[in-house]
């Protein structure tokens, strides 16, 4: 068996993804041969960028991503590296395997592909999430040498190593605060005092509201200035966006630069509904790590061939049926 049939049986399968259903649609795997497969294969993500760098177009002002997601595994029991941890589409708590992903964006073709992942298994190896973002940042700029101009992350990641790690090479960031994070925008208290306030209480000038903000966050250093914009997202949300990019002067700039982060989430959402990732039974870590992977490198192979076709990967996965379909309509089996 090879690492084509498992991603061959992930890219047709429709709802089932269990290696017993695998078996039971192949003439020469039994469900012991696929098992042993997973447990003992060690998928790394250098396969993930092996996939996807022969498609990949470069561009001198990409972007780079970073974001994480829950593969969602909240009715499990004795699945290893399930953990309970937040996730932003439930807004709560919910057991799953969180996956730190890193997206490159050429703006000019409006196009994205995953290069980098990693599981977040701190008690495995000891690695937080900011520990993931350095790992493929430092990855991406000294092993793949790939050009991008611009980081976009959620407000997770707005820390200051994060933040001073970019600037120190060279990068441009724009990235949500969080609404209780303090700021010094030069205004006074009622003692005529400067003093950090939290982001959400911020008073802005109708100039402010147009053009943004000068402000240090808490704890950097003394004369580390950022532009903070107050950007409308939807009539009930507002996100506070920072950047060091001295050019920006524009809240509806910053909004659409903003924009280019949503890939990601669409990414995630294409990997779930598309790729069978969060609906492997096995218990073992090296088993779902290595579906997880593998699911990844077939979402790759989507996207390649759905940018090919000129059509959605959505219309694509649906588009494997066709031929059923018009069979058995046809010559009905049944």
């Amino acid at each position: 068996m090879h690492l084509k049939d498992y991603c061959q049986y992930l890219l047709v399968a429709e709802k089932n993804y269990t290696c017993t259903n695998f078996a039971d649609h192949s003439e020469t795997l039994s469900h012991d041969k696929i098992n042993r497969f997973l447990k003992n294969g060690k998928f790394t993500p250098k396969m993930i960028w092996e996939k996807a760098k022969g498609d990949i177009v470069l561009h001198p002002n990409a972007y780079l991503l970073f974001d994480d997601t829950v593969v969602d595994k909240n009715f499990s029991h004795k699945i290893k590296l399930v953990r309970r941890q937040y996730s932003g589409n439930a807004h709560g708590l919910v057991k799953g395997i969180g996956v730190v992903t890193c997206v490159y964006v050429n703006p000019e073709l409006n196009r994205y592909w995953i290069i980098d992942m990693r599981i977040f298994a701190p008690e495995d190896d000891g690695k937080t999430k900011l520990d993931h973002l350095n790992d493929m940042l430092e990855n991406t700029i000294f092993s793949k040498g790939i050009p991008f101009r611009t980081v976009l992350m959620d407000s997770w990641y707005a820390t200051k190593d994060v933040i001073l790690g970019l600037e120190k090479r060279g990068k441009i960031y724009y990235c949500p605060l969080k609404k209780n994070r303090k700021v010094d925008d030069g205004s006074k208290n009622e003692k005529g005092e400067k003093s950090y306030e939290q982001v959400g209480n911020l008073q802005w000038a109708k100039e402010e509201e147009i053009h943004g903000k000068k402000v240090k966050i808490h704890k950097f250093p003394k004369e580390h200035k950022v532009q903070l914009f107050r950007v409308a997202v939807s009539t009930n949300r507002t996100e506070f966006i920072i950047t060091n990019d001295e050019t920006q002067k524009n809240t509806d700039d910053t909004r659409h630069e903003c924009a280019i982060r949503w890939k990601i989430e669409q990414l995630h959402r294409e990997g779930k509904q598309l790729t069978g990732i969060e609906k492997c039974q096995c218990r073992t870590a090296r088993i779902q790590r290595n579906h997880i992977l593998s699911s990844w490198l077939v979402w790759i192979e989507f996207a390649q061939q759905a940018w090919i076709k000129k059509i959605s990967l959505y219309r694509l996965k649906n588009s494997l049926l066709d031929f059923h379909i018009s069979s058995q309509l046809l010559n009905p089996s049944i």
